[in-house]
């Protein structure tokens, strides 16, 4: 009688009760699936700010670089087998909290003064802004606060513009805001789910730290200043403040193209900035704010050129075609080994993952990816998995422990690729077959 032989699947299923077992005899720690609060949950909210840290400019009466302008999205999944990700018959609330009210606040060593954003916002922005409503330029009949409702866009939601500064109301100077989002049943009410998220911003960018002094015994105009001499505006002469994208094009502040100077606004700075001896955080959010707090991507300077490169590579990709902020180096280029990760024509801050998921929604934004060394940014991987790590655990999403078995792991994952077991089990990855697992796979207890 010929020998019988299992099934792929049985081989898979064996394999892994396998592993799971030694995982549990060896390992104590290894969370469990009732030891996952979202388990307890009907529904579960992830949030996230669209641009990671975003700065703004300490004063608004003279050059201006970027407004105080924070996005949030979320996206809201019932649990269940399967989970839906919900967009109708719910209303997500979001504020700002301990951060009322950004008119009025200031500080006077170093000078932070915000309310000219408003009192000029006609000169700048050619809007008339009510104090403590920001710009929009996804829906621009639509003025945010810092406590509002979030707008559906496609499958997600989204409160574009909110101009938080980074001192809250206590007074105190923090970039590290932090937004709370509940979601409500439209009907009644009913509140379904709450969690927060890190709103950053920060107005570390100071160009006063080269500009108006001395070094090397060369005195450093202010921005406008040198820009006058250098191009023959009278900028210091008007007295009036300036919009640095009003001639040099930026998309993130929703202009298109490179503007009548026909030089985008990155371009212009990275490249008139080249030969100096300057470092990222010089100028970006910055030693004190750490715009990346990435466990992972933990590089004194922030890894900033590892991905974007120097300020020379910078300019010479955008002379070259490259359109600043829409088109950015992606998760793949250096995750070359995990599948999955290449989000195509998309960016990561807009790449969709597993069941629709944005990548932000299990990963974190952009520069500060989870797990983060700022508490903050952990907050929705503890509140549902209780471990601060990037969500990849299936009962998060899923009302049944491994998400339709493992076969269902394996179809929803990719079919033959091994994403699903790198959640818990990393490279080298010397095979694509998962009836290989786990032998070729080494453990990381998560």
């Amino acid at each position: 009688m010929p020998e019988r032989r299992p099934t792929i699947a049985v081989m898979i299923i064996l394999a892994l009760t396998a592993v799971l077992g030694a995982c549990s005899a060896k390992n104590q720690d290894v969370v469990t699936p009732v030891d996952i609060p979202a388990a307890s949950m009907s529904y579960i909210v992830l949030a996230w700010s669209a641009e990671g840290m975003h700065f703004l400019n300490p004063t608004y009466d003279a050059g201006v670089l970027q407004p105080p302008y924070n996005t949030l999205l979320a996206q809201v999944v019932k649990r269940g087998d399967p989970p839906q990700i919900v967009t109708t018959g719910v209303t997500l609330e979001y504020r700002v909290i301990d951060n009322t009210h950004s008119y009025g606040k200031a500080t006077a060593d170093p000078v932070r003064n915000y309310a000219p954003f408003w009192d000029n916002a006609f000169e700048l922005f050619g809007l008339d802004l009510a104090h403590d409503t920001g710009l929009n330029f996804v829906d621009a009949g639509v003025h945010n606060g810092l406590t509002g409702t979030m707008l559906l866009k496609g499958d997600r939601f989204e409160a574009d513009g909110i101009p938080i500064v980074p001192i809250n109301d206590a007074g105190t100077w923090d970039p590290y805001q932090i937004a709370e989002i509940v979601v409500r049943d439209s009907s009644s009410g009913t509140e379904l789910a709450r969690t927060r998220t890190t709103a950053e911003t920060s107005d570390e960018i100071n160009c006063a730290k080269c500009h108006g002094q001395t070094i090397n015994d060369v005195e450093i105009g202010s921005v406008l200043a040198a820009h006058d001499k250098l191009s023959e505006t009278t900028f210091v002469a008007d007295g009036a403040p300036v919009l640095c994208a009003k001639c040099h094009g930026s998309p993130v502040l929703g202009t298109t193209g490179a503007g009548s100077a026909n030089e985008y606004l990155s371009y212009a700075i990275h490249v008139f900035h080249y030969n100096q001896t300057i470092a990222c955080y010089d100028c970006h959010p910055g030693t004190t704010t750490l715009a990346n707090r990435s466990a992972a991507h933990d590089a004194a300077d922030g890894n900033c050129t590892a991905c974007h490169g120097t300020l020379t590579t910078l300019g010479l990709t955008i002379s070259n075609g490259r359109v600043p902020w829409e088109t950015e180096s992606k998760c793949v280029d250096c995750h070359t080994f995990v599948a999955g990760v290449d989000t195509g024509t998309s960016l990561y801050r807009n790449g969709l993952g597993h069941g629709g998921l944005s990548c932000p929604a299990c990963h974190g934004p952009a520069h500060a990816q989870v797990p983060s060394t700022k508490d903050s940014d952990n907050y929705q991987a503890v509140q549902y998995q209780a471990k601060a790590m990037p969500l990849g655990s299936c009962k998060v999403c899923h009302s049944s422990t491994k998400g339709g078995g493992l076969n269902g792991i394996v179809g929803a994952h990719g079919g033959g690729t091994p994403t699903a077991c790198t959640v818990c089990h990393t490279g080298p990855i010397t095979t694509t077959n998962p009836v290989n697992f786990p032998h070729r796979f080494q453990q990381r207890h998560r």
